[in-house]
């Protein structure tokens, strides 16, 4: 199954089109407001408007499961994103990444690339998935995986042709 199969939503609440980025790599990463790792937004902007013109975009999806470090609505994450750190990637609905009500988007990424000793769950904000141009994870980054240890990755996704059906 490749993601671009799961409906979500920008944090209007208006449904984003996921299909409409079929062929582009993509980083999908649960963000947080109060987490000693929020800093990464900045880090995360820079790869996006580094790489953005050869098919690159970086999703934002606020959550709240980790010892409630992003505790407001999606539209004020947003707002704080853009005020605080520059951001202009999509920021898009607030979401459970684990248990029952975790966003079928990232019941797939967790499956596709399980964590430490075959877990699927995700520990922390931050975990970063790498979503190659054929919409499969090459690879799931962890919270303290910055921007530099992903890069090399990322670069490689991107020199990746775009196989339609493939």
């Amino acid at each position: 199954m490749q993601i671009y199969d799961f409906d979500c939503a920008y944090h209007s609440g208006e449904p984003f089109n996921l299909r409409a980025l079929r062929g582009q790599v993509l980083l999908v990463v649960n963000v947080a407001s109060q987490c000693g790792f929020t800093p990464q937004l900045k880090e995360l902007e820079t790869l996006y408007r580094r790489y953005r013109y050869q098919g690159f975009t970086v999703l934002g999806f606020p959550c709240n499961q980790f010892a409630r470090q992003s505790p407001e609505a999606a539209a004020d994450f947003c707002s704080f994103g853009e005020r605080e750190f520059g951001v202009t990637f999509p920021l898009m609905e607030k979401v459970n990444v684990n248990g029952a009500n975790a966003h079928p988007l990232f019941v797939e990424l967790r499956r596709q690339a399980p964590g430490v000793l075959g877990s699927t769950l995700i520990k922390w904000n931050f975990t970063k998935f790498l979503v190659g141009r054929d919409g499969r994870v090459v690879r799931r980054f962890g919270p303290r995986d910055g921007a530099e240890k992903l890069k090399p990755e990322l670069e490689r996704a991107l020199e990746t042709p775009f196989r339609p059906g493939a």
